[in-house]
């Protein structure tokens, strides 16, 4: 059965494409290489022996995903990664997250309507939450004002696919995921940012490899033990197991609406301090860090309530924080050997 990963060479998407593979699905990767590299292809035939189909894509241009969607006329579910993902980009250039998140989705999705049955996996996240009143977050939650274009960029993605599903034969999940960390036990496949790490751990790890001169601490003053942010970090293989589970799920018509919402994380907060912390002890190196002021964007805290998950989907996170550093470390060594 052929699956379509968009955004399949970058970081989740490349793992999640593993585990497709080990699941025996044919997998096609859309990539543009905008914030991957196609030696991501290396690694992901390294860990399973087989090497995906890669097209070289910009599904920005509509008459590229047309021409593809003939050509690969076969595919029966779309993983869709394929993201500027940036908080702090997003609000310096909102419109280059609208024009990327939002017409490359739309386009995508008039392919799918246009087949009798389809299976779509959209990559939300929990940013659509805004800073919800209540820990841990159900799926329940409110969906609050957007703190950021990337935020509103998933929140409106979710809106699309809801309307599309209503008026098509385009089943979908929504898997709101919180903080993806950890490379693949492997460490053939791992988080590797282009320029300046936007996420804290590829930051924390480069400060450890002494890439980096110091670690910032965006803010010390928010209503939490020790004053940084809190959030739930998942390591990546655990989260690329959910979408596998997810797809299938649609796939074998398990699923009970045409649209389903879950979050995935591990159901425990971390703060920027106990992330440092917990990195410190699996790596016996000391960060240089220092605190600054907060970044617009970022709110106080968000961990997931995981019930759901847990439940319907029968998924649960493995890893512990300190196993998704570690592979994260050992990814680092190995990239900078």
């Amino acid at each position: 059965m052929k699956i379509l990963v968009t955004g399949g060479l970058g970081f989740i998407g490349s793992h999640t494409v593993v585990e497709l593979q080990s699941e025996g699905f044919e997998v096609v990767i859309i990539d543009n290489l905008s914030n991957s590299s196609e030696e991501v292809m290396v690694g992901i035939e390294a860990i399973s022996n087989i090497k995906p189909i890669f097209e070289k894509l910009d599904l920005r241009e509509k008459s590229a995903v047309q021409s593809f969607f003939e050509k690969h006329h076969d595919i029966k579910g779309v993983i869709h990664f394929a993201a500027s993902k940036a908080v702090g980009e997003s609000v310096e250039n909102p419109l280059l997250y609208y024009e990327n998140n939002l017409s490359t989705l739309i386009y995508l999705l008039q392919e799918l309507q246009k087949k009798d049955e389809a299976s779509f996996i959209f990559s939300s996240s929990c940013t659509v939450y805004g800073q919800a009143e209540k820990m841990p977050i159900t799926e329940d939650a409110p969906i609050q004002s957007a703190m950021s274009p990337y935020g509103n960029t998933k929140q409106i993605g979710e809106e699309i696919i809801t309307d599309v599903a209503k008026v098509s034969n385009i089943k979908a999940i929504l898997l709101r995921y919180f903080n993806p960390v950890g490379s693949h036990p492997s460490a053939e496949i791992g988080e590797l940012p282009i320029g300046v790490p936007q996420n804290l751990v590829p930051f924390i790890t480069q400060t450890g490899m002494g890439l980096r001169e110091k670690l910032s601490v965006y803010g010390d003053d928010y209503p939490t033990p020790d004053g940084t942010a809190v959030r739930d970090y998942i390591h990546v293989v655990d989260l690329a197991k959910a979408h596998v589970i997810a797809l299938k799920r649609l796939l074998e018509n398990k699923n009970l609406e045409k649209v389903e919402t879950f979050n995935l994380g591990t159901g425990t907060g971390s703060s920027v301090l106990e992330v440092i912390n917990a990195f410190e002890k699996v790596s016996d190196k000391k960060l240089n860090y220092q605190i600054v002021g907060r970044r617009e964007g970022d709110i106080t805290s968000a961990y997931a309530n995981t019930d759901k998950a847990n439940e319907v989907l029968g998924w649960k996170a493995q890893s512990t924080l300190e196993e998704s550093l570690a592979s994260a470390w050992m990814w680092e060594q190995k990239i900078r050997g």
